[in-house]
């Protein structure tokens, strides 16, 4: 089912440009109807940008293990839209250059449910664009949806923006010329979070892992097997690799438990990090071994308790506390709070942060052309963020952003009832990052 915002369909669209004709002086100042003359139409362009609205197509899984933090991530897109559409301050801070609208256009949009699975994804994002002439395309929380999507933006030459994606691969040996990623990923996860459980827990510990078997699980997997073992000499007890959505971890946690593992390294997100965590405390593993959550999941500390969390190291994209460090945190974890009446988790900050950075690159590049707008992002404009100052690596389209480690809190030092984690530190990205080509990336055309 797809739930759509102010979707333009077909013959609103010949009424628009009926209406266009009438104001034809004013319509050819516009910038894309001056690129018209010198570009051959691609993609959706200019159709999906010749009227007084753009379209953006929201495929994210809102059924599924992965429909909590799916949620979440919509929730701080349409808050970023509402502020594009209105001009607020706070988006006005990062896309610098906004009004009200996208170069005067108001943004609508429609949601489809991907379910977490690539071709659902596809079929979704291949819809927009054919039915709604879709000038973006956004969403995922599993990373085979964004890898999916990745291809599609490149064939069908529109730009695609993955919100939570955790696998090398999205911007490694899958990345596109057409999508950009602004979240952290296996390999800045495990090198910030490596050093500090470490220091914590000290060397030549024995891992067990719990790994989802798609490309997020493994990806993380091999990035925080590299990074412990080089910096501390740990080895792999056992590898438990387990299929999406699960729902019954017995038979891997009983292998876990009797690994003789020291550190049992959770990599699953979603619903299926909860029930595993849950379970892997009545099995007993968390009574012999310490628990680390290699990439955290938004509301896991809630769904499984602060008294399982406590003194967990878990690697993470923002948490709100974060506000105390940074003024556009402060100003959107405020905004976010007073709509939907909770702080906000970390998908929805990088959806709304997603949103905003796509905003400020077509505002800068004058136009909806796909490859200025491309070449906009690939200028490596600094920009304030939620995080701080970040920018997009022109090489593979990887936002450069710290990495935020927390540790869960004892229910006791709890100061409201939201305050799970304390921020143990903020690391800065770049030196986070493998080399641009390590991970096989080679983006394709612009056309």
């Amino acid at each position: 089912m797809t739930e759509t915002k102010g979707i333009v369909t077909p013959r609103r669209r010949i009424l628009q440009a009926g209406a266009g004709l009438v104001g034809g002086a004013l319509a050819a100042t516009l910038p894309d109807r001056a690129l018209a003359a010198d570009q051959a139409p691609l993609g959706t362009w200019p159709e999906g940008s010749s009227g007084p609205t753009v379209f953006v197509g929201l495929t994210v899984p809102r059924t599924g293990t992965y429909a909590v933090p799916g949620e979440d991530e919509i929730k701080g897109i349409q808050l970023a839209i509402e502020h594009i559409n209105s001009g607020d301050p706070l988006m006005r801070k990062i896309a610098t250059k906004i009004t009200k609208g996208v170069l005067g256009k108001q943004v609508t949009y429609g949601i489809a449910d991907s379910q977490a699975k690539p071709n659902v994804a596809v079929e979704n994002g291949s819809k927009f664009i054919s039915e709604n002439k879709a000038v973006l395309i956004a969403g995922s929380v599993s990373s085979a949806e964004a890898v999916a999507l990745n291809k599609l933006a490149q064939r069908e030459k529109v730009i695609y923006l993955p919100i939570i994606s955790g696998s090398n691969d999205t911007t490694g040996k899958d990345c596109a010329r057409y999508s950009f990623r602004e979240c952290f990923y296996a390999q800045t996860a495990a090198a910030a979070l490596a050093p500090f459980i470490i220091n914590h827990l000290g060397k030549n510990k024995k891992i067990a892992f719990l790994t989802p078997d798609y490309t997020y699980g493994h990806t993380v997997r091999q990035s925080f097997q590299a990074a412990t073992a080089k910096g501390g000499g740990w080895t792999v007890a056992t590898n438990q690799v387990c299929p999406l959505g699960a729902g019954d971890y017995s038979s891997y946690l009983l292998n876990i438990a009797n690994s003789g593992a020291d550190v049992f390294i959770n990599i699953n997100f979603g619903n299926d990090a909860v029930q595993s965590i849950k379970q892997a405390k009545q099995f007993g593993v968390l009574d012999k071994m310490t628990l680390v959550v290699a990439y955290n999941t938004p509301f896991l500390a809630r769904d499984v308790g602060p008294d399982l969390m406590q003194g967990v190291y878990a690697a993470t994209d923002f948490w709100w506390t974060l506000e105390d460090r940074y003024p556009v945190a402060k100003e959107f974890v405020a905004a976010f709070e007073k709509k939907y009446n909770y702080k906000p988790e970390w998908g929805a900050q990088a959806g709304y942060m997603q949103f905003a950075l796509w905003a400020d690159a077509v505002s800068h590049a004058g136009t909806f052309y796909p490859p200025a707008v491309i070449k906009s992002y690939e200028a490596a404009r600094k920009t304030e963020s939620t995080v701080g100052e970040v920018w997009f690596r022109a090489e593979d389209h990887q936002l450069v952003r710290p990495v935020i480690i927390q540790r869960g809190k004892k229910k006791a030092d709890m100061k409201n009832p939201e305050d799970y984690y304390e921020v143990v530190e903020v690391v800065p990205g770049l030196p986070l990052m493998q080399a641009p080509d390590a991970f096989g990336c080679e983006l394709g055309p612009y056309r």
